[in-house]
């Protein structure tokens, strides 16, 4: 059977660096190098995908996919919610009213957002059900006047679960100027969703008496949307106000907390960027290994050179030795990379078990465990990055091996 001879000579020229030491050795660093680096990279993108999902559930539990308002509020809320769950797409529709209030309790005071809802409304195994350490939102009933209230909200306020607590809510009445509607609340549960808005200043009642507490009677701000797929909440809420009567303003996810992915995303990236380092150091290790081998083979060149063999040869047998450690090296990594990722739950607590130490310590972090979220498509953009790097690493050692002038080395052999 025929064989590329360019490919047999360079993996020939692989299998005998053993008896330069060295060589071999550098090798061996090299292929672990690139290992290394393709694996972190894979492993950390993973995790930071997770936060970044982790992140999104927090933050849309209590503002939803997608919000829909009209000014002034909107008067036929029941229509416009059965209008939306008939939507294909859209899951829940819930009537929310958010009122801007100051909260007092002996010297504490606080400015807080209340978010009036109907309880029954919200699935169980929501992030926000899941999100609540004390009380339930079935506590919250029409006309009781409970409230629950985010874990740093309540220690501003140096409340505790049955603590009555004052709510002030200043009013614009027209001919009357600036007024306020003051009511007593009992703190009724406390709720942590790992997210400073949400938990230093949320404050959770039922409809009915943010209602009451602000108005609007049997009006609502806007209703509040999920949908079956996150990413599709913008084009879809947007779709179905179009096609209402009177199309109502919508206002999607990706705008309320834009700032958040913004920063996750430059996280990243710059992860993305400082973990590349290591395949580069690797890359060299490659560099370092082909020169030497060119040296060490210098008269082998000249006497392929006087066989016929011609400059691209020469290059490609070189460029073949150097693709061989670098495929190695990603595929290496790629296969521990993804193991990682996938068994990151298994891992984490095993090395904090072994090493002592907490990741995501209980009193600094809402999340004690490390979320992963594996993509494929990172995973193929790593390992083509890796094949980059190692491939261009391989351009100067066979260069400067096809430039070996066979005369002047066997002149000497």
């Amino acid at each position: 059977m025929k064989r590329p001879v360019s490919a047999w000579v360079g993996l020939r020229y692989l299998r005998t660096q053993r008896s330069n030491q060295f060589a071999s050795f550098v090798t061996i660093a090299s292929v672990i190098g690139v290992a290394l680096g393709v694996a972190a990279l894979i492993v950390v993108l993973s995790v930071m995908n997770g936060f970044e999902n982790e992140l999104r559930q927090r933050l849309t539990s209590i503002t939803g996919h997608a919000w829909v308002s009209q000014p002034g509020g909107v008067a036929d809320w029941r229509r416009l919610r059965d209008s939306a769950l008939a939507e294909p797409g859209i899951e829940a529709a819930s009537p929310v009213i958010e009122i801007e209030a100051i909260l007092a309790r002996g010297p504490g005071v606080a400015g807080a957002l209340l978010t009036g809802a109907l309880p029954d409304l919200e699935a169980p195994d929501s992030p926000l059900r899941a999100g609540i350490r004390e009380g339930s939102l079935d506590s919250l009933v029409p006309g009781s006047r409970a409230i629950l209230l985010g874990d740093s909200l309540a220690a501003r306020l140096g409340v505790r679960t049955g603590d009555t607590l004052n709510v002030l809510v200043p009013t614009r009445t027209a001919g009357r100027g600036l007024q306020s509607r003051l009511w007593q609340f009992t703190v009724v549960g406390l709720f942590e969703l790992g997210v400073k808005d949400h938990d230093g200043l949320r404050a959770l009642l039922h409809l009915r008496d943010a209602a009451d507490l602000a108005g609007m009677g049997d009006r609502v701000a806007g209703l509040r949307l999920t949908t079956t797929d996150i990413f599709d909440a913008p084009g879809l809420a947007r779709s179905w106000a179009a096609r209402q009567p009177t199309p109502p303003e919508v206002r999607d996810w990706t705008e309320d907390h834009a700032t958040y992915f913004r920063a996750v995303q430059i996280e990243k990236l710059m992860m993305m960027l400082l973990l590349s380092l290591i395949i580069a150091v690797a890359a060299f290790n490659i560099v370092a290994t082909l020169v030497m081998v060119v040296t060490d083979k210098r008269g082998s060149i000249a006497i392929l050179r006087t066989l016929g063999c011609s400059r691209g040869a020469i290059i490609r047998i070189f460029a073949v030795q150097g693709l061989a450690i670098g495929w190695l090296g990603v595929a290496a990594g790629v296969a521990s990379g993804v193991l990682l990722a996938l068994n990151i739950g298994t891992v984490a607590p095993w090395l904090e078990a072994v090493f002592g130490f907490q990741f995501m310590p209980g009193d600094v972090y809402y999340m004690t465990a490390l979320p992963s979220e594996l993509r494929w498509m990172d995973v193929a953009t790593i390992g083509v990055l890796a094949l980059v790097l190692t491939g261009f690493a391989t351009i100067y050692p066979a260069s400067r091996a096809a430039v070996v002038a066979p005369a002047e080395v066997l002149r000497y052999e």
